[in-house]
């Protein structure tokens, strides 16, 4: 018999995430190693797990989601990861892809399909629900985003628009400098950068700006 495959869930809403561990849990061929409610934890444990699957919430405290996933896949490669979110804009579905990510589940899917994008993504393939799929090319080259229309942010850098992200949640210079590991002066030249690329200069206007691109939650 083949061992069944170990998920590590990470969601900030205990009821979600203690849902989920139930569904998964009387599934014979998945086993859950752990489940977490903050990104930071997400990282911790799946470097000491070393789970097959990772399953992200899109929208949790601490580390972005999209950056967790990174330092997961860096610290385990042959750890998967399946975002699962409420929301999928184009920039999430755009970051989910650059970060490698094998899947990305809607909240709106049946506990049966997560299952299912779980075995799926387990045995090397990849699962995403319909409306993320609406929104993909996929094909010989790999798979992308739609060609849509230029994206205001599109000139800033990964770095600008993470920086962005960590800002529009209200964080300070200093935190966001500690959380990415960079000086305050790096930080402060980064801010500098994308409001002049965006023409906005106020923190309030950032983070709406952020909303309506989708690069965090309302």
């Amino acid at each position: 018999m083949n061992n069944p495959v170990t998920i590590l869930l990470a969601d900030d809403h205990a009821l979600v995430r203690k849902t989920l561990r139930r569904w998964l849990e009387n599934e014979p061929d998945l086993t859950v190693v752990g489940d977490v409610a903050t990104a930071d934890d997400a990282i911790r444990d799946a470097q000491q797990l070393k789970p097959d699957i990772v399953v992200l919430d899109v929208d949790m405290p601490g580390v972005i989601c999209f950056d967790a996933a990174r330092a997961i896949r860096k610290n385990n490669p042959n750890t998967r990861v399946v975002f699962l979110s409420a929301f999928f804009h184009d920039r999430y579905i755009e970051q989910a892809l650059a970060v490698g990510a094998s899947g990305y589940v809607t909240k709106t899917e049946s506990p049966d399909t997560l299952i299912g994008a779980i075995r799926t993504v387990a045995a090397g393939g990849a699962y995403y629900s319909p409306e993320v799929r609406a929104r993909m090319v996929i094909d010989a080259d790999g798979v992308r985003l739609t060609t849509g229309p230029r994206l205001r942010g599109s000139a800033l850098t990964e770095r600008e628009a993470q920086v962005l992200r960590y800002i529009a949640r209200g964080l300070s210079k200093r935190e966001v400098a500690e959380i990415l590991h960079l000086s305050e002066r790096t930080i402060n030249c980064h801010c500098a950068s994308l409001m002049a690329k965006l023409d906005i200069h106020d923190r309030v206007e950032l983070a709406r700006y952020a909303i309506r691109e989708g690069l965090m939650e309302p």
